[in-house]
């Protein structure tokens, strides 16, 4: 794995508390820069399935709704869905992961092809069975989740073999993302070796985690938790008066000193970094219809920024605007360059 270059977009000045605007020319340097980047996104992949339908009537089998599918539907999820953010931005994004040999794990391969993800880091076992989410929505109502995985029968070994093929790679990243769905994927030793790797060439590398997975994260440059993640991880019980800004003072001091952004749903996202005032991005109002998939999105965004210099301050704004974008939209989703450009522009 060959480093990338820091393409600075130029310091913004030391910002307020609260940041909620950029201009339209630095909006437009800010997303012009995402096509030259190459992100490695390491992680849990996982086939995203709909089923889409309409409700009429009742069971008289059970008190249960009867759905008529009128359609089903796959896209990439988990890690996968990063990578697919990170494509639809017109970045160059790489997926690094576990599949099994099934038909799922050849049509997630398949999808991510389909999107122009560099999918040649995905490693494809018959110990694996590649995870599956099957959401059925009747009138853009979630009315059953199904999940389908289980871990790696051999994840140790699969772990080396995919860190070695990543040490041996020529191939040149801009940033890291290493995002965990707590499905087997990522061990301690592995996440190590990952963000050893990235130091050494200097690559910053951002870690979306799982509360029900904590880990060690020394030397990585961003943690983005959402509320309910930072307390868990912080040992703050979810549903204490304990601000954002406490949880991710004790997260930043917990990981080393990485910056921590935590997302807030609703109320925005409150980032806190080492040496500067904490900054709270708030968010406009939005119509929410889903918010599968919209930490991946942030993660996306935040490693974008990072990779070209701009300050954690400004890409969280545009993170901010990239997540609103996408729980506007049914089902996992993506946000394009033009769709937050208008997001922007608009806020």
């Amino acid at each position: 794995m060959v480093v990338g270059r820091y393409r600075g977009l130029g310091l913004a000045a030391r910002m307020g508390t609260w940041m909620t605007h950029l201009s339209r020319s630095r909006i437009r340097r800010i997303l012009a820069a995402f096509p030259r980047t190459r992100v490695l996104v390491v992680g849990d992949l996982v086939l995203d399935e709909y089923i889409w339908g309409e409700v009429s009537r009742i069971s008289p089998e059970a008190p249960i709704p009867v759905v008529e599918v009128t359609r089903r539907s796959m896209i990439p999820g988990g890690a996968a869905n990063v990578a697919n953010n990170l494509c639809a931005l017109g970045a160059r994004a790489s997926i690094a992961g576990f599949v099994g040999t099934d038909s799922a794990g050849k049509q997630l391969r398949a999808l991510l092809d389909r999107e122009g993800a560099d999918t040649s880091f995905i490693i494809a076992s018959r110990s694996v069975r590649t995870s599956v989410k099957t959401r059925v929505i009747a009138h853009k109502q979630h009315v059953v989740r199904f999940d389908d995985e289980g871990p790696p029968a051999d994840g140790e070994r699969m772990r080396s073999r995919l860190l070695a093929k990543l040490q041996s790679s020529r191939r040149r990243f801009d940033a890291v993302v290493v995002e965990d769905y707590g499905k087997g994927a990522l061990s301690q030793r592995f996440v190590d070796g990952i963000v050893a790797l990235a130091r050494a060439k200097g690559i910053p590398v951002v870690v979306d985690p799982k509360k029900e997975h904590p880990l060690k994260l020394d030397g990585v440059a961003l943690v983005t938790p959402n509320r309910e993640e930072a307390c868990v991880l912080a040992g703050v019980p979810p549903r204490s008066d304990v601000t954002p800004e406490k949880v991710g003072r004790l997260l930043a001091r917990k990981w080393g000193g990485a910056a921590v952004l935590v997302t807030l749903g609703a109320d925005g996202m409150c980032l806190v970094e080492k040496g500067r005032r904490v900054q709270h991005i708030p968010t406009k109002k939005l119509e929410v219809y889903d918010v599968a998939g919209a930490g991946d999105t942030v993660a996306a965004v935040m490693a974008l920024g990072l990779a070209n210099g701009i300050t954690l301050a400004e890409a969280a704004v545009v993170a901010n605007a990239a997540a609103g974008v996408v729980v506007g939209k049914v089902g996992t989703g993506t946000v394009t360059r033009a769709e937050l450009v208008r997001a922007l522009e608009v806020g």
